[in-house]
This record gives structure tokens, sequence and C-alpha cells, in this order.
């Protein structure tokens, strides 16, 4: 399905997320697509409950067989070399997602999405942030309407204890994929 795909495949703080997104990881690169892991600072740093940095580095790059990209500098040949095809950013926080809708490029993954949409290729986003239906409600209704910005399917996680918290449904991150590479958005964006 994605043979001969180029994929950056970026990662950011949502540490509870981290473990639901490596199994869709690693059934891209099943599907034969290349991919290229990103990690954003807090990834590359920090230390969880969920999990300690290094560990989560080595699983990319058990998976990938690719060096990880965690600078700015790694990553903004993207632009201007048209590296990717497709670049996916998942988990991505509430401070990831409000960054891209404000055109703040501070991080690697910032980067590369601007480096990606330079290029008017596609930007998959799976969000996983406590504040979707509240302080980054402005900001997602920008990139919801942003071209070449794509969202796998998200739903509350918790209403009743998290009222304004959504999450990806990350199971569907390989179709939600192959839409954005054709110029879709999979239907219905809220599950």
């Amino acid at each position: 399905m994605f043979t001969g795909k180029r994929i950056g495949f970026a990662l950011t703080g949502s540490f509870c997320t981290l473990a639901a997104v490596i199994p869709q990881l690693e059934k891209l690169t099943e599907e034969g697509a290349e991919v290229f892991p990103i990690v954003s600072s807090a990834v590359a740093q920090t230390d969880t409950r969920f999990g300690k940095a290094a560990d989560w580095l080595e699983k990319l790059h058990r998976i990938t067989g690719q060096v990880i990209w965690k600078s700015i500098v790694e990553v903004e040949p993207i632009g201007p070399k048209g590296l990717l095809d497709l670049l996916i950013i998942a988990p991505c926080t509430g401070n990831t997602l409000a960054k891209l809708a404000l055109g703040i490029t501070d991080s690697p993954v910032t980067m590369a999405a601007k480096a990606q949409l330079r290029n008017q290729r596609p930007v998959l986003l799976g969000i996983s942030t406590n504040d979707a239906l509240g302080a980054n409600a402005s900001q997602l209704g920008k990139l919801l309407n942003k071209p070449h910005i794509f969202f796998i399917p998200f739903a509350q996680d918790d209403p009743a204890k998290k009222p304004n918290s959504m999450v990806a449904k990350m199971e569907l991150l390989l179709e939600s994929a192959q839409m954005a590479l054709e110029g879709k958005q999979l239907q219905p964006v809220l599950r």
C-alpha cells in the first residue's frame, strides 16, 4: 500500500499516546513505506511514567532503521529537497497544534511541517490534547480549514472526566495516510 512512499513520522510529547502510535508506525514500515522518524525535544529528552526517552528513541530506530531527526537543522531540508511524500505528526499535542495554526516554527516538528507545507504536500495530524475543546479549539478550527492539512479522525476520550480532551483514533492512521496522499480527508473526522 505504501511501497515507494517516503513518510516523515513526527512524535510530540503526549507521552500517554506514544504506545498507541508505535504499532501504527510498525504497520507503515510493513506496508513498504520508508519512514523517517522525527521527535520533539520533549520526546527526545524526557523520561516519564510512560517510558524513558532513550527507550522510545531505540524503538523508533529499530522499527525504521533510520537516524532520528531531533533538530531544526536536520529537518529543514525536507522543504528544499522535497524529501517526503507525507508528514505524519502523531501524537500531535495541543501545543504543537497551536503552533502550526499560528505559523510558529520553533521545534523539529513544526519546522518539518513548515518544510512539507512549503511544497504543498500533505501533513496528517493525530491529535492528542486535553484542550482540544477548550484553549485549543480555535486553533483546531483553523487547521481543519487549512489546505494540505489532514486529520486522523478523533473523538473525546473521556467526556465525563476530561470534557475538553480529544484523541485521534490511531487505528485509523494507515487509512488516513492513504487518503491524505490522495489529497482527501478520511470522513467522518469526528467519531
